[in-house]
């Protein structure tokens, strides 16, 4: 019965990409990001915001730092993904979002001095390929003649984005709790996100908008990191993070149900390829080292 807890959390941050393509029919991308995460910062509030009152001494030295992960995870990479949404599909957002474990590797080489072994090269060139055959629609060389699509890019932009936060992340060890450091993170987000917010046509939420919001705030932003965190503790880190493999084919399954995307031969092998060199370039990663649960709690 444990497992249900990160086969469930997978499953609400799969239909979290469904939430970022329906919302970007509904409601400004802008909005969307903001009163996202305004809501999940006004539910923590009451359980969060005493702790960092006790704890503001302790909390002023990293505030820089929590800034920068807040700029990444919860501002770039979120507004990011709900502006692709207006011009790809949900299936290649969760396909390229799929890319992010392997990006992290290659991207801890610098930042965490970690050596990249034959099996993560071989990994992503595998995913590269992936990705290119899905983005060039079956051509692989797609790219020497057309560009991609605008979304396509944004989504490889915000995977980049939080890649680089995952990384920086397990760089910069700070003595606050996983909850704590989401909740400085969120709140930060917000006051990052008021200025863009500030430039929707429509301030208030439409009618419309406001299941996805309370969606995206509580289901993907809350409730599916507690229990991340919680099967982390159940199962451990390695074992848990074998579920995230699940997580682009749920979403595809849901964009083919829920929205009627077409799902094509290219996504099926490209899709297949990408999650396949993500799995090959971890495995001597999982061997030497265990995620902490705050890498792990954060959404993508």
């Amino acid at each position: 019965m444990i497992y249900f807890l990160p086969l469930f959390t997978v499953l609400i941050w799969g239909g979290n990409t469904i939430i970022n393509k329906m919302a970007a029919s509904t409601i400004e991308p802008s909005a969307m990001s903001f009163y996202r995460w305004l809501l999940a910062m006004l539910i923590l509030s009451p359980f969060c915001l005493p702790t960092v009152i006790r704890q503001r001494h302790i909390i002023q030295p990293y505030l820089p730092k929590l800034a920068s992960l807040a700029l990444l995870g919860m501002v770039l990479n979120q507004s990011l993904g709900y502006y692709a949404g207006l011009t790809t599909s949900a299936s290649n957002m969760s396909l390229i979002t799929s890319l992010v474990p392997l990006l992290s590797v290659f991207i801890s080489l610098p930042l965490l001095n970690k050596r990249i072994s034959g099996l993560s090269i071989t990994g992503g060139l595998l995913s590269l390929v992936g990705l290119a055959l899905m983005l060039g629609q079956g051509d692989v060389l797609f790219f020497l003649h057309q560009s991609i699509t605008p979304g396509d890019g944004l989504m490889v932009l915000a995977a980049l984005v939080y890649a680089l936060y995952c990384v920086l992340l397990k760089r910069w060890k700070m003595p606050l709790s996983s909850w704590t450091i989401i909740y400085l993170q969120g709140v930060l987000a917000v006051f990052m996100l008021i200025p863009l917010w500030l430039t929707s046509e429509q301030l208030l939420p439409t009618e419309g908008s406001l299941p996805l919001i309370a969606y995206a705030g509580i289901a993907a932003s809350l409730l599916a990191p507690w229990m991340w965190v919680k099967s982390i503790d159940a199962i451990g880190a390695d074992s848990s993070a074998m579920f995230m493999n699940l997580l682009p084919v749920v979403a595809v399954t849901l964009a083919a149900t829920l929205l009627g995307e077409y799902i094509h031969q290219y996504h099926f092998i490209g899709g297949l390829m990408v999650i396949s060199g993500v799995i090959l370039s971890q495995v001597r990663i999982r061997r030497r080292s265990t995620l902490e649960p705050i890498e792990k709690a954060s959404t993508p």
